[in-house]
């Protein structure tokens, strides 16, 4: 593919091209690949790798892949804290801009799907994230729990609360986070003042074969275990701050760990435990696969690549030379 220099050329009315895919669908080579080709920017759109020390059960690029080309929204986050879509929408449109201020092009990389419709199809006006009534949130739900204060929801937000599982901290504790900070519900604000997001150009990464995602999904998560997975867990709750309550814990691979863990009871886990834990790791990844795929086909505007194609870089060629033309 020769060089589109400069990049705000090639765009031709787009302000920024995504990668987006099923987890194990080589989302990552294709950035890094791309950036040998034109002048990028990548922008993470995943919920996980915003968090630090967070690193083998993410498949967070390595040392040497992040200083080949800058990274944004990658090591943001404590794993004690939340990043909301709305949060990320609104920091990825920023970057957006100042990328594109720099002659770049804006390159969206990722699996989060909320993410990528947040800043696609574009937010209710919510209020901001306040960490200190966040966090006093979480102490009151470390108390009473997260069914009690789903029921403290549902009497100041019953349409929100109807729709919220009682153990849905994240979702129940952002409900409340709102209702403190502006004393109106959160559902009094969808559809009343959205936010249009930025125009972006979706490549999304899709197999024919689902047998090809499940066994590149069952590799992933053998070399995360022999790469030391259930080690990096063992260190995160070593802290003492964190739960598996908390977005951050409650990522594919680090809930099944944290569980085979507390089964453990402070011991090592046995041979026979991690079989279980890898099975259980592997199936989550293919049920999040599956969700994903399901978001990526109910958005028609996306342009597809077979990323199991023998030769699936000269797909991804073709499909960019097609939006890189004006009114495609």
């Amino acid at each position: 593919m020769a060089n589109p220099a400069p990049a705000i050329d090639w765009l031709a009315g787009w302000q920024g091209l995504a990668i987006a895919g099923p987890t194990a669908t080589g989302k990552t080579a294709l950035a890094l690949r791309l950036a040998q080709t034109m002048p990028v920017e990548i922008i993470s759109v995943d919920s996980a790798l915003v968090y630090q020390g967070m690193d083998i059960g993410t498949a967070k690029p390595s040392a040497a892949e992040l200083a080949s080309v800058p990274h944004h929204l990658i090591n943001v986050r404590d794993p004690s804290q939340a990043y909301s879509a709305a949060e990320f929408a609104r920091d990825a449109t920023q970057l957006i801009s100042d990328i594109r201020a720099r002659g770049k092009l804006p390159l969206l990389v990722g699996g989060t799907m909320l993410y990528f419709k947040a800043l696609i199809d574009g937010l209710d006006d919510l209020p901001l994230a306040d960490p200190h009534v966040r966090s006093a949130i979480e102490a009151k739900a470390q108390a009473v729990g997260w069914p009690a204060l789903h029921a403290e929801l549902s009497q100041v937000d019953p349409t929100t609360a109807a729709r919220l599982p009682p153990n849905d901290a994240q979702r129940i504790s952002r409900a409340l986070e709102v209702w403190q900070l502006t004393g109106q519900t959160l559902s009094s604000f969808f559809g009343a003042t959205r936010v249009a997001g930025p125009r972006i150009a979706l490549l999304s990464l899709e197999p024919l074969d689902r047998s090809w995602l499940h066994q590149r999904i069952e590799q992933r998560f053998d070399d995360m275990l022999k790469q030391g997975l259930v080690e990096e867990v063992q260190r995160l709750r070593q802290r003492g701050d964190l739960h598996p309550d908390l977005p951050s814990m409650r990522c594919v691979g680090y809930r099944q760990v944290w569980e085979a863990l507390d089964q453990a009871g402070g011991q090592a886990v046995s041979d026979k435990a991690l079989a279980v834990l890898r099975d259980k790791g592997v199936a989550a990844s293919r049920q999040l696969a599956k969700r994903q795929l399901t978001w990526l086909r109910s958005m028609p505007e996306r342009h597809v690549v077979p990323c199991d194609h023998a030769d699936a870089w000269a797909h991804t060629q073709a499909v960019l030379t097609q939006m890189a033309k004006p009114g495609v």
